[in-house]
This record gives structure tokens, C-alpha cells and sequence, in this order.
């Protein structure tokens, strides 16, 4: 089962925790895209394990399949998809992707909203 996360509480507990909990909530992230989205492909562990084995490399392929990812899942849920795959993408090659994974926890919480709306 997946709960709506405050974005507001990640963001300072990834501060509070110097990144430690950001590497969790991208973990978590994963997964609950790839619950949502139905593709069992995708893990969290093994995209932090590929993060770190290409020393940062995969994290931008990572925020591209994300955005499609949740796309499928939107799609999934019933509600109007968005494609932010392309700006997921430059926000990483920005420095910015803690706010990729605030719009990513953004898009998970409304869908989560969304089917116990019903």
C-alpha cells in the first residue's frame, strides 16, 4: 500500500540527514512508480546500486524512465497523464533533482488521492 508523503518533510529531513534520507525516498520512489506503473523491471535498491556503480551516470537515464514510468501509471490510475520525462531530465543535468523528486512525490501523491477518492 502505498501513503502520500510530505514533500514539505522530505525536503528538510534530506537536509536534517545531509542526503541520507533523500537516498531512501529515491528508493522509495521507485518502487511506488513502479507498482504504480505495473513495471516490475524497476527496483529501487537496483537503481541506487546502478547510481553508485556508474558513479552518477544511470541517475539521469533513472529521472528520464521515471517520467515515463509515471506517465504509464497515470495512465493507469485514470487520470490526464503528463510526460515530465524531458524535464526530470535537465532538472538532473541542472543539479536540481531533489526537485524532480518533489514533482515526482507530487504526481505519486495524486494518484494515491485520486483512487481513494472513489
Amino acid at each position: 500500500m502505498i501513503q502520500k508523503r510530505s514533500i514539505g518533510l522530505a525536503i528538510i529531513f534530506s537536509i536534517l540527514t545531509c542526503g541520507i534520507y533523500s537516498i531512501y525516498w529515491f528508493i522509495k520512489l521507485t518502487d511506488e512508480a513502479s507498482y504504480l506503473s505495473g513495471d516490475d523491471s524497476m527496483s529501487g535498491g537496483k537503481a541506487f546500486l546502478l547510481t553508485i556503480v556508474t558513479c552518477g551516470i544511470y541517475f539521469f537515464f533513472w529521472n528520464y524512465k521515471m517520467g515515463k514510468a509515471l506517465y504509464e501509471a497515470q495512465e493507469r490510475a485514470g487520470t490526464v497523464p503528463q510526460d515530465n520525462s524531458i524535464l526530470y531530465l535537465v532538472l538532473a543535468i541542472f543539479q536540481l533533482g531533489i526537485v524532480a523528486y518533489c514533482i515526482m512525490q507530487s504526481e505519486i501523491n495524486n494518484m494515491v488521492e485520486y483512487s481513494y477518492a472513489d
